[in-house]
């Protein structure tokens, strides 16, 4: 069986990733969460993973890492990974490396922390460029293979990669156009996006950086994590 290595399902979007894509594909592994822990996570993530980083995922003896290598290998061996109509895969991948390398603004200004909602202090350019993007890349998935999801009828790999912006999207209360707003929704109902959900909410850790980094950009206006 597989074995994921993850971080903090309350903050690590990168872990999020190929953890819902096996979740919802019923594709079988072991979680194996790692807190991040004050300073440098090095240490301790080297012990699992190549580039002292999450996600990881161990195949027997072999280390996969990177979400979007993690993703091509788990394609190689699954069906579902990526959509089958060769028009709608190709537009996939070029849309989950756009996530995969871009988005600097709305990665940095407004950072995944599920159990917290946020009012930003304001609306930078670059954020609001990014999510003028963001919303443009949607409609057209949405438009040109006809949903419910990015590239079709089916969750796949590209939906797995936003998933992280629809818990952004609802911590910090960004607004997108209709059709967006309604594919947010439809993110956050799956079944394993709630099951990760719930479980951030009970995670007992509060880790000071990535805590510093929501207060930096807004103000906590309502924390729904679950006391220890």
């Amino acid at each position: 069986m597989y074995r994921l290595h993850i971080a903090n399902k309350n903050y690590s979007s990168w872990s999020l990733r190929p953890w819902v894509l096996m979740r919802h594909l019923d594709i079988p592994f072991e979680e194996r969460l790692t807190p991040f822990e004050p300073g440098s996570n090095w240490t301790a993530f080297r012990e699992f993973s190549p580039s002292g980083m999450v996600p990881c995922l161990e195949d027997g003896e072999r280390a996969v890492w990177e979400s979007l290598a993690i993703v091509e290998y788990l394609a190689e061996r699954h069906a579902g990974v990526w959509p089958i109509d060769d028009e709608a895969r190709a537009w996939a991948r070029c849309a989950s490396s756009e996530m995969h390398a871009g988005f600097s603004a709305l990665r940095s200004l407004c950072p995944m922390n599920c159990g917290v909602r946020v009012k930003l202090h304001h609306m930078p350019d670059a954020l609001a460029g990014n999510l003028a993007r963001l919303d443009e890349l949607w409609q057209q998935g949405l438009t040109r293979f006809g949903g419910p999801f990015l590239a079709g009828e089916s969750f796949s790999a590209v939906d797995a990669f936003f998933a992280p912006v629809a818990f952004r999207v609802q911590g910090f209360g960004l607004e997108l156009s209709a059709p967006s707003m309604a594919y947010v929704e439809r993110l956050l109902a799956l079944p394993a996006m709630q099951q990760w959900y719930e479980a951030a909410l009970d995670e007992p850790w509060r880790e000071a950086a990535h805590e510093a980094e929501v207060q930096e950009n807004g103000t906590v206006v309502e924390d729904l994590r679950r006391p220890s």
